[in-house]
Order: structure tokens, then sequence, then C-alpha cells
């Protein structure tokens, strides 16, 4: 066989292990392991090319980035600034029709400026914002349908997991990539926030039937006892990276130490709390590891294969032309969410579709934003909707099923496709601020 049936055979054989309910790196790295070998016909070379390449993927400095803000997301949600970023978005927009749901957006967007977790806001925001939505008496799928459409900003809004496993895979610069993200998230939030007013008017038996104007005046002392803290905690660190203060690993590294000192002096953070988060840290930070590691495997199996050179002959001889691939691509990330987490998804289709897109000319930030925007559209779909798990695991109510969950998500899903098609249409949206 040629390196490239060997390449696209082993493509297949991981297809098929995912599908059987393989882990996603174990996958990854069996089958890039079995290609180099059937490539380069020896198993010590074909070990050595991926040791190789597993200690090149977290030798970098930019690596350091990971666990710093896994590490400031945790330490924020457990310090409770969740709450506190609620009750300060829905003092701002509680007058508006539906306004209880456009603060929990609010809140969602802010947290998500601290966090860059999207899986972290679905957690806090169950607790939080749902009982109170329903208490206020809108319908159960709107309430956690507003909770798991606004989840996903913390995955576009600068810090994003998401954009940093990015940028480590395409080598692009993650303060660029941050700052790309703000366009964007901002707009999704004004998408969701404009679309809750809308459906209150408009689809008011889906909405539920809310109270004219719950309370959540705050008094302008207790309104700055709970904003300036967060507001301070954004500003050091995404206010650091852009004035070029900090690099982003820097950044994180000052975020973390931020908000332990919040979580401190507001005596939420004892020693228990404080090695639960530790402990929670170690263990994404290590699901991370190793998902960039077979990333990066993945990356030399495919380089070695041609793979992604055929893909991209294949390409410019079905005239396909640029926006035919994008469009192509997308819908294949977007049907990949079905199935597989965001991470895997990025994991799976970035390697591949780099070698591609590049002699385009592409603008690779531009790249990244249109990517996550279409794998955060998989974190609402069904049948694996991860931010949906998290909020039905989370929510101590078995009156409100996963299909409920998904029926609540799904006009976000439509904004955020609508958002993706802005985005692609208009890349300024992502590139004005580079």
């Amino acid at each position: 066989m040629t390196p490239i049936e060997i390449g696209i055979l082993a493509l297949a054989a991981m297809g098929a292990l995912v599908l059987l309910g393989l882990f996603v790196p174990i996958a990854l790295i069996l089958c890039s392991f079995a290609g180099v070998w059937a490539i380069k016909g020896s198993p010590d070379l074909a070990a050595k090319l991926l040791a190789l390449a597993a200690n090149d993927a977290i030798s970098s400095y930019f690596f350091g980035v990971v666990p710093l803000f896994v590490l400031m997301g945790f330490l924020v949600a457990e310090a409770g600034l969740g709450r506190d970023a609620f009750d300060v978005a829905n003092a701002m927009f509680r007058r508006l029709r539906g306004g209880l749901g456009v603060g929990t957006v609010g809140a969602n967007a802010i947290f998500a400026a601290i966090t860059g977790i999207s899986i972290a806001s679905a957690a806090v925001f169950t607790k939080i914002a749902v009982p109170q939505m329903r208490r206020h008496g809108y319908s159960p799928r709107f309430s956690v349908g507003v909770v798991a459409g606004s989840s996903v900003l913390g995955m576009l809004i600068p810090p994003s997991l998401l954009l940093i496993l990015y940028g480590i895979l395409t080598e692009q610069s993650i303060g660029d990539l941050f700052l790309a993200g703000i366009g964007p998230g901002l707009l999704l939030a004004l998408f969701f926030g404009a679309g809750i007013v809308l459906m209150a008017i408009f689809t008011p038996r889906f909405v539920g039937t809310p109270d004219p104007a719950p309370e959540g005046d705050l008094p302008p002392a207790q309104l700055l006892s709970k904003g300036l803290p967060i507001a301070s905690l954004i500003a050091l660190v995404l206010g650091g990276i852009y004035a070029g203060v900090f690099t982003p690993v820097e950044a994180g590294a000052m975020g973390a130490i931020g908000a332990l000192a919040l979580g401190l002096a507001r005596g939420r953070l004892g020693w228990r709390a404080l090695w639960r988060v530790l402990v929670e840290t170690g263990l994404v930070t290590a699901a991370v590891c190793f998902l960039i590691i077979a990333a990066q495997m993945y990356s030399r199996m495919l380089a070695f294969s041609g793979v992604p050179a055929g893909l991209g002959d294949w390409a410019a001889q079905a005239n396909l032309g640029f926006w035919g691939l994008m469009l192509l691509y997308v819908l294949i990330v977007v049907a990949l969410g079905m199935i597989l987490d965001s991470s895997s998804i990025m994991l799976i289709l970035v390697p591949l579709m780099l070698p591609v897109v590049q002699p385009m000319g592409v603008d690779l930030i531009w790249f990244g934003i249109v990517t996550v925007i279409a794998v955060e559209i998989g974190l609402l779909t069904p049948p694996f909707g991860i931010s949906v798990y998290v909020i039905k695991s989370t929510l101590d109510d078995p009156a409100i099923t996963l299909g409920d969950i998904f029926a609540g998500a799904a006009p976000f899903a439509a904004m955020m496709a609508l958002v993706l098609a802005l985005v692609m249409a208009f890349p300024v949206i992502a590139t004005f601020p580079l």
C-alpha cells in the first residue's frame, strides 16, 4: 500500500475505534503508531518518532498557559464569583422582557471572561440561575436552555481553553486568538440577549409566564462590592495581555494569584476547597496534556502519510473553491459535534485541515475562531452535547429530561449558526483588533 492509502486506513480505523467507545486520545495514539510503523516499516523507528512528537508537544513554553488558566477558572468558581456575576447582571437587565434570562447570559459572559471553561459555567449557573428562573415563572425548558446556550460563551470569550488548545496545535499567538475572540463572543452574547427578549414577546408559551420585574435591585454599595472584584480580575488578566504587560502564560499566573487572593479575602477558600481546586486542576491539566500529545502524534502520522496534501489536491481538482471548502469543513465540524466532544473534534480535524488551508493564504486566527464557533454548536446538539449532560448531572430535578434541555438549547444553537455565518461572511468581526 502507498503511504496515502495507509493514512486513510489509519483514519478509518481511528473513526471506528472512537465510535466503538475507545477514548479518543488512545485511539489517536494507537492508529498513529500503527500508521507510522506501516509507512516506515520499523516499530522502533515509529516509537522513537512518536516519542519525539510527545516531547515536542509539552516542552513548549506556551503549554504552561493550560494549567494556569484552568487553576484560575476553578478558583473563581470556588470563590463564588459566579453568583456575584449573576447578581450584578440580574440587577442590570431585570426590567427587560425575559430579563432574568438576559441577566443569565450577561453573567455567563462575565464569568467566561475570568474562567474560559464552558463546563464550569454550565455547572455553576445550573445551580444559581435555573432555580431563580423557575421560581419567577420561566418554563423548565427555557430555563435550562438559557444556561446551556450561554454556557458556551466560555469557549469563545477569552481566556478560552479551546482557543489555547487551537493555538498550541497550530503554533499561533494565543494573545492574538484571545483578542480575536472578543468581537464574536460579545456578538454572540448580544444575539442571545436579543433572542431571549424576542422569544419572551413572540413565544410566551416556550418562555413561560415570568414575573413582570423579579426582585433584584442591589444598593450601589453592594453592586460595587460584587462587581468591582470581577472587573478587577478581568482587567488584570485581559488588560495585562492586550497592553503587552504580560505574556498569556504570565497573565494566567497573575489571574490565578488574583483569584486566590479574592477567595481568601472573602473567606470562601478553606483548606478543603483549595485542595479540591488543586486536584481538579491537576486532573484537567493531565487530560489536556494527554490530548495534546495524542494530537501531535496524529499530526506526524498525517504528515508522513501525505493525506493532507492529497486532500488539498482533491479539493483543488473538485473545484470546490475556498468557500465551498469552508462550508464543507464547517458542516463536518458540526456533524462531529453530535458524537464527539469539542477537544476531540479539534484534535482530529485541525491537523488534517491545516496543511490544506495554509497554501490558500487563510488567516489562521480567523480560521480558529470559525472552528471554535462551529465546535461550540456541537456542545448543544444531540446525541452528545457535553454542556447538556453537565447541566443534567448538576440539576437536581428528575422532571427535566435530557430531551427538555436539548429542546431548550435548540434556539441558541440556531443563533450560534447565524453568528457563525456572519463571522465567515465578515472576517473583520474577528480580525479587526489585530
